[in-house]
């Protein structure tokens, strides 16, 4: 019969028809799938999983049906079972019960689809690794899930989950526990038994309250609960005695929380409804290394604040703040402090953009020394060349400082003063410095922070990528117009301070350093910014672009979500009105993204 027939008619539209439709999903994918083990069917518009992938292990491959001779290479006997599928940004709305023919998957990847619901089969993938579930519409899981003893990382942001199964907590092995943006407003006291768990985000949900039970991860590194509705933070959360990182934005706190977490060094409190800072709760923050308190109602704050020995970055943006206390100026490692917003009072506003450094001098001059009081410690050491290095500081906080000797170069016994020492913070500042002193390599297994501000740099040597521990760079009032492209090697890089130089452009290789938290170019002549590659910058918070030559401010700048505090004042552009530029940071990216082209 011809092929134009179909029941003795003529099929009109036979023409544009094949003879056999394409399969869904290629042999030549699903045989290259038998020797690698892995196959990956992402955004192919799928609706269901075919049944050749699901008994991708089970059948013989079709060529071999046919009788056609293998070559060494495709003896479909001897290749592997699949280990690794991935069906992310597909339409998937169900997964059957055949996926438990697939007992080899270490890796599942199913975000992005449109799943409601799970089989109870997954929990026979007993191999199962990492599980991505993320953005689907999941508003419950099967408890047969719970039975994945080798799950590392679970990925459930962006479902619609209201609630979870107690036996959540029988993933013994799980690091990884991702359930951001989806309705829960509670969590099963069972979570508490996830004792290898070092991470987990519970941002974006409808929580009032945390379970006591939180507290037996002892494991747990990092915990985020911004975006709640948390009016209190237990107690009982001290006893996670590996918590590193705590994340309570954008909830309903009135309260620092007392958290003597033994090693807590980031806190972040911003946009809550903190009024004061107690001395209590203070006094428990031994290790805290960053303190953000942005966006809250503090009025003041207390002497106690000195006994944050280990503070290194103080956030508190757009406060009720008046008056600063002089022993602020006390703490040993403080190196960035945000007062934008605050109605202080006393405080020049020029003081106040020339920087912490200069702000804290300004602190120290107002503190009076008690009448007949004598300090016995030994401060200083002079050295052959009349330097004078504070060996205290030098063997207790571990920093070395050499500054405002308007000096054309670091002489030889400073360094060698710190020889054989653990040096992490440097303070050259204040010199006449044109290059690098090329002893600092000499520190690159311990350097942390390094102060070059306030000299006469016209280039930064290619050198300062071997001071690989390096997280704060402080290069303002120079004369910089670029940097080296070496720099992106630094890979804990966290802030870099360049107001006050030559920039015409954002330099290129900060695109690079994806570590960055913190990038102030005010007061250059940067006349443009890649907004594109600025959001690979995922840790970026604060960037400064004050009183520069941008002509205009590209919408995409506003899918930079992870920026809090972004300076553009004293621009040429004519949009965003100044009007909107004074509201802050959230105005002018609402307003930036209603810009964006649809």
């Amino acid at each position: 019969m011809s092929r134009f027939k179909r029941g003795g008619r003529v099929d009109p539209l036979s023409g544009f028809q094949t003879d056999k439709a394409e399969p869904a999903v290629p042999n030549g994918l699903l045989n290259a799938a038998r020797k690698s083990g892995q196959l990956n069917l992402s955004g192919r518009g799928l609706t269901e999983v075919p049944q050749n992938v699901y008994r991708l292990n089970v059948d013989t491959p079709e060529e071999a049906n046919k009788n056609l001779s293998f070559g060494a290479d495709d003896r479909w006997w001897e290749q592997t079972d699949l280990i690794k599928l991935l069906l992310s940004s597909n339409q998937l709305t169900t997964l059957s019960d055949d996926i438990r023919l697939l007992p080899g998957l270490t890796t599942l990847d199913l975000h992005d689809n449109k799943l409601t619901s799970l089989p109870g089969a997954l929990g026979e993938l007993e191999q199962l690794q990492q599980l991505r579930l993320s953005n689907n519409q999941l508003s419950t899981l099967p408890v047969e899930m719970c039975r994945l003893h080798n799950l590392h990382s679970l990925t459930l942001q962006k479902n619609l989950l209201e609630t979870l199964p107690e036996e959540l907590g029988q993933l013994d092995n799980l690091t990884e526990l991702v359930l951001s943006s989806n309705r829960l407003n509670s969590l099963p006291s069972g979570l508490g038994h996830l004792a290898c768990l070092q991470k987990l985000d519970l941002s974006h949900n409808l929580l009032t309250s945390l379970p006591d039970s939180l507290a037996k991860l002892a494991s747990l590194k990092l915990l985020d609960c911004s975006n709640n509705q948390l009016t209190c933070v237990p107690a009982s959360l001290s006893e996670m005695t590996s918590l590193e990182q705590l994340y309570l934005r954008h909830n309903k706190l009135r309260l620092l929380p007392q958290l003597p977490a033994t090693i807590l060094k980031e806190l972040y409190l911003g946009n809550n409804q903190i009024e004061r800072l107690e001395a209590e709760q203070l006094a428990s923050l031994a290790a805290i290394s960053l303190l953000e308190l942005r966006d809250n109602k503090i009025q003041s704050i207390p002497e106690e604040v000195t006994l944050l020995a280990t503070l290194t970055r103080l956030d508190l943006t757009n406060n009720d703040v008046a008056t600063l206390p002089a022993s602020l100026s006390l703490l040993p490692n403080l190196k960035v402090l945000m007062l934008e917003g605050n109605p202080l009072r006393g405080i020049r506003r020029d003081l106040l953009s020339k920087g912490t450094t200069e702000l804290l001098k300004y602190l120290r001059g107002r503190i009076k020394e008690e009448p007949g009081k004598v300090d016995e410690t030994p401060t200083a050491m002079t050295l052959p060349s009349q330097a004078r290095v504070n060996i205290h500081n030098l063997q207790t906080l571990k920093i070395l400082d050499y500054s405002e000797k308007q000096s054309e170069n670091i002489p030889d016994e400073v360094f060698d003063a710190a020889a054989g020492q653990i040096v992490t913070t440097m303070n050259f500042s204040k010199n006449q410095l044109t290059t690098l002193p090329p002893r600092l390599a000499e520190f690159q297994g311990s350097l942390t922070e390094l102060n070059l501000g306030f000299n006469k740099l016209s280039c930064l040597s290619p050198a300062v990528s071997t001071l690989m521990q390096l997280t704060h760079l402080d290069l303002r009032n120079n004369q910089l117009s670029d940097l080296p492209s070496d720099l992106g090697s630094l890979k804990k890089l966290r802030s870099v301070i360049l107001n006050y130089n030559k920039f015409k452009c954002f330099p290129d290789v900060l695109y690079e350093i994806v570590s960055l938290e913190t990038v102030l170019l005010g007061n250059n002549q940067v006349g443009g910014l890649d907004a594109e590659r600025l959001k690979a910058l995922a840790a970026l918070y604060t960037l400064d672009l004050s009183n520069n030559d941008l002509l205009n401010v590209a919408p995409e700048l506003g899918l930079c979500t992870s920026l809090r505090c972004l300076s553009l004042d004293g621009n040429p552009f004519r949009t965003p009105r100044a009007a909107i530029v004074a509201k802050g940071t959230d105005a002018v990216m609402e307003y930036l993204r209603s810009r964006i082209p649809t």
